[in-house]
């Protein structure tokens, strides 16, 4: 009808949805079931994983990457028949690393390597709250916190896999953050960590034990009261983050050392 304010035919029109509905980019557009996958693929294609090496229980896999342990037990099967892992049947048997695990069998590892700008800013993002929340928590913490922090560490100490230290690690640091004392705090370094750790990927235990050390001596200058010492030690451990996670490694890195 002449006047009318409705579209000309001829006018392409956008779906409602592409107006409103957030783009997904990287990690956030694989499934669950994926970015397990992804995890596992790229700590083998980077050496972190060797072959041979063993994983946990599928169940502490799916704890430390936070999925199902249904989700878990579907991505190492599914690695398995990529070639990156291999199933041992019988007592005594398990999931391992394939002897020559297949390379780039996995595409999804890409949006991972994709990601190193937003990982480097998470990771000066945890730095600076870090620094902040353990120079706090010299003043602040008392001995149940202290207390606390030193059974994670020795916990850590007792940990026989990377799944199992993962979890220790997390409570270690929001444990840390609490006995700052400012609650507003604990919530930012919380978000912090878990934005960060959606890219952690499994370490050799070698490792990680020397990151755990770290942790000792930073329980050790909070019982001194040694703000100074504590923060530095604290700068230390996440700043060297951006060498050591997976944007700072090349194909191979631990096995060439």
């Amino acid at each position: 009808m002449p006047g009318h304010s409705d579209v000309p035919s001829s006018q392409p029109t956008v779906p409602p949805a592409r107006l409103t509905a957030p783009e997904l980019s990287g990690i956030r557009r694989l499934s669950a079931l994926e970015t397990v996958r992804a995890r596992i693929a790229l700590a083998v294609e980077l050496g972190l994983l060797r072959p041979g090496e063993w994983l946990p229980p599928s169940d502490r896999i799916a704890a430390a990457l936070e999925v199902s342990e249904m989700t878990a037990r579907r991505a190492l099967v599914s690695l398995v028949g990529d070639g990156v892992l291999e199933r041992i049947r019988g007592r005594g048997g398990g999931t391992r690393v394939a002897a020559r695990p297949a390379r780039a069998a996995v595409t999804s590892t890409a949006a991972y390597r994709s990601a190193a700008g937003e990982v480097r800013m998470l990771i000066d993002r945890r730095l600076v709250l870090e620094c902040g929340v353990t120079h706090l928590a010299a003043a602040h913490a008392d001995d149940a916190d202290l207390d606390r922090l030193g059974a994670l560490v020795e916990a850590m100490d007792e940990a026989t896999s990377w799944a199992e230290f993962h979890g220790h690690d997390e409570r270690f640091h929001l444990t840390l953050a609490e006995a700052s004392g400012v609650g507003a705090a604990v919530e930012q370094y919380g978000q912090a960590l878990r934005e960060l750790y959606r890219f952690y990927l499994p370490y050799p235990m070698e490792y990680l034990r020397e990151s755990n050390e770290e942790h000792r001596g930073l329980v050790a200058a909070l019982r001194d009261r040694d703000a100074g010492t504590a923060a530095g030690i604290a700068e230390r451990h996440v700043a060297v983050l951006h060498e050591t996670m997976f944007i700072g490694l090349p194909p191979d890195a631990v096995r060439d050392r």
